[in-house]
């Protein structure tokens, strides 16, 4: 059993790296949000941004950005790397889509970013309620963008196109980390699977909007990857068509997910993202706090294509 000891003042697991200097020295500054935030904890709503108190939330509130989580706090699956309970998830709430859209308006968004947990419960794992959302806000919210982070659908392809159709600028979906690792950190999930899904949301969202349409995806570092695979990743992500990739450190939420089996220097990571973007992706961010929506509201600036 793996034991724990009291050093400055938290909790350390032994046997563990520690945080280094480039992730501790790190600090969110919010004191001039408060009325973000506010604005985020007065609703029924969630946002990945508070309740996984985001290392990037300063950075995100200030340029306008804030990350939704729809369809509940319960997740059907049971990755490895994600602290969200599993289990069986409660009913839609019809009125989020709208609430979601009024949230975005009173908080004056530039850019809303939507994701959920896994809902595997449902027909089409919650794809109209992701529509439906898409569509709220841009009937809500005239010129913002919209970005939505979905799970694979199971693969289901009817289910991608109808949150294609809605008319996000971003259609986001997270392959977290190289195939070998998929049985131990992501399960449920299928790499193959995860490139169909993106391919076909690039070739129809193409066919609907052009170029403004673009297609991201994110992997986690530090979780036992090489090198050799994460290359190997990379230049399947492109192939498939994807726009942009983040790249970042994958940070144990608790004692009960996955140990982190390394810290990837922040040099390591800027040499990994110019590797990366040989591959011809229109961007990639790099570094050991970059999350799935960092710098979202740069799409909405990307060769001056409007997006709303």
């Amino acid at each position: 059993m793996p034991r724990f000891s009291k050093r400055a003042g938290r909790e350390v697991l032994e046997g563990h790296p520690r945080l280094p200097d480039w992730i501790t020295k790190e600090r969110v500054k919010l004191g001039d949000l408060h009325g973000m935030k506010a604005g985020l904890r007065d609703s029924r709503l969630h946002t990945v941004c508070e309740e996984a108190r985001c290392p990037n939330r300063t950075h995100c509130f200030t340029h306008g950005t804030a990350t939704f989580l729809l369809m509940g706090e319960v997740c059907t699956r049971a990755c490895g790397f994600c602290s969200i309970q599993s289990g069986r998830p409660r009913l839609l709430d019809p009125h989020e889509p709208a609430e979601t859209a009024a949230r975005v308006a009173a908080l004056g968004l530039r850019f809303a970013v939507l994701t959920s947990v896994n809902r595997d419960d449902l027909p089409d794992g919650g794809a109209a309620h992701f529509a439906e959302t898409v569509l709220a806000i841009k009937r809500r919210n005239p010129g913002v963008g919209v970005e939505v982070l979905v799970p694979d659908f199971l693969g289901d392809l009817d289910a991608v196109a109808r949150v294609v159709a809605a008319g996000p600028a971003v259609f986001n979906h997270n392959t977290e980390t190289v195939p070998s690792l998929y049985p131990e950190v992501r399960p449920a999930g299928r790499f193959e699977r995860s490139l169909r899904v993106l391919a076909h949301a690039k070739e129809m969202g193409k066919a609907l909007y052009g170029e403004a349409f673009r297609t991201k995806s994110g992997l986690m570092l530090g979780l036992g990857e090489a090198e050799t695979e994460l290359l190997t990743t990379f230049e399947a992500l492109a192939a498939h068509g994807v726009d942009i990739l983040t790249l970042g450190q994958y940070l144990r939420p608790t004692r009960h997910q996955l140990p982190v089996k390394r810290y990837v220097h922040p040099d390591e990571f800027a040499e990994l993202g110019r590797k990366a973007k040989a591959f011809g992706f229109q961007a990639v961010y790099a570094g050991p706090l970059v999350r799935s929506s960092f710098n979202a509201h740069e799409v909405a600036e990307m060769e001056g294509i409007s997006i709303a």
